[in-house]
Order: C-alpha cells, then structure tokens, then sequence
C-alpha cells in the first residue's frame, strides 16, 4: 500500500504507551527490523515522549519508514499558533526537518476548520509536513477539508463493534484516501472465536484480517510493546478470509 508516497505493508503501529526507555527505543528498532514500515503516533501520547522515542529510534535510519504524528486535539489547539507550536515540538522530538504525515487530531469546536487547515497548508508549503490526514471526522469535513488541501489519509475509530464510520470508509475507497482504524482490535464473539480456530489463529489476527478485507485502502495500527504481538499483527496480512467468514463478522 502507497502511504505518504511509501510503500507499507497494510498493518502499523499505535504507539500510545510508548515511554522514553531503553527498552521502548529497542523494540521500536526491533520492529522496524521485523518488517513494520509505518509508525502512529501524536503530540500529546506520553507527553511527547512517545515521538521522543521514535525519533530516537529512528535517528539516522528513517528510510522507507512512514512516521504519522497528530496535533490539535483539544480545544482550541485548532488555532493557528497553537497548531504551530505543536508542529515545532514534534520536529523537534521526532528528529526530522519534515513530518512525513500530519494529522489534525480532531476538528476544532472553537476554530473555523478552513482556519485550522490554511495553516497546514502553509506547512505543506514549507516542506515542515509532506502529507495531511484528518481523524474522527465524517464525510462532508473530508470533502470540505479537500477544497484547501490534499487529503492523504484518515483516521477514525472503526473495528468489529464500531462501525459509525462505514460511510468513511466507503467515501474513502472511492476517493483513493487511505482509511487507518485505531483501536481495530475492539468487538468480537462466538464467530470471531470459531474462525479463528479455523485458521489457525487468534482472535486479534481475524479481526485484523476482517478490516483488511473490508477495503483496500484499509492500514490498521493495533497497539502494542511487544515484539512477539508486532510480529503476530503482520502475520494477519497472510490470512485471507472467505467471503462468508467475512460476512459472519460484519
């Protein structure tokens, strides 16, 4: 899958919890190693030391690897100056002089969102961002969102129990944008357990496989620390569920 102008394989990383350690900087070079090309993280996860992380982690050796960050999530952080700042500090944490995707975290209640994306697409201009995505939004804020700026992705809460976004997903298949669903790993039940008994599998690896067969488009970033759970993620890619597998699950 194109993502950013990269080539990824279609599962990523949520790096929520990531911590400022040794060990946290080890297993992002480590899965980086494995095969993981595409790394999801914000501003605010960890109080920055999330990006701190990754930039540690990746110093030097970025190449081929797509590295997402979000700003803006609170109220007010919509504003201009405010979204400045945030994009300054994750250049800054992250290690780089170019943010290879930027998402607005969330539109913002109190700024005018044409107002919040003028200013990312000045960074756009400037080169401090390639790509911009938009998270939780609906279909009418993408296409409003697409008159001042290309959309390369967007990232809403979608997996097995929540699907309010289903019309998102299917505007973005048709529209080429890349759909990443966070927490994918959510919902399950009887039908989820009998197939991945099936296959060989466990749960999570299913309920991956179901996303990555409902588009094309689709880049799952389940979250996790361990080396062990990265690599059983990327082994979802190589199961294909049948149509009616799939259908049990929707």
């Amino acid at each position: 899958m194109l993502l950013a102008d990269t080539e990824v394989p279609r599962i990523g990383l949520g790096t929520n919890r990531l911590t400022n350690t040794p060990e946290h900087v080890a297993f992002i070079r480590e899965a980086v190693a494995a095969g993981l090309r595409h790394i999801d993280t914000a501003h605010l996860y960890t109080g920055g030391e999330s990006e701190a992380v990754i930039g540690a982690a990746l110093a030097g050796d970025r190449e081929g690897t797509v590295v997402a960050t979000k700003g803006g999530y609170r109220p007010g952080e919509g504003e201009p100056a405010a979204l400045d700042a945030q994009i300054e500090q994750s250049l800054r944490a992250l290690g780089t002089d170019s943010i290879d995707l930027f998402y607005l975290h969330r539109v913002d209640p109190q700024t005018p969102l044409e107002t919040t994306l003028s200013a990312l697409a000045r960074h756009l201009d400037r080169g401090t961002i390639r790509h911009v995505g938009l998270s939780q939004v609906g279909v009418e804020e993408v296409e409003r969102a697409r008159e001042l700026l290309p959309v390369a992705a967007v990232q809403n809460e979608f997996n097995l129990s929540e699907r309010r976004y289903e019309d998102v997903v299917d505007h973005c298949t048709r529209e080429g944008i890349v759909f990443v669903p966070f927490y994918p790993l959510d919902g399950g039940g009887p039908a989820l357990a009998e197939i991945a008994a099936r296959h060989g599998a466990t749960e999570s690896q299913i309920a991956l496989a179901w996303l990555l067969k409902r588009s094309p488009l689709i880049l799952p970033i389940p979250g996790t620390l361990s080396l062990d759970h990265l690599k059983e993620n990327l082994a979802a890619l190589d199961i294909d569920l049948a149509d009616d597998e799939f259908d049990a699950l929707a």
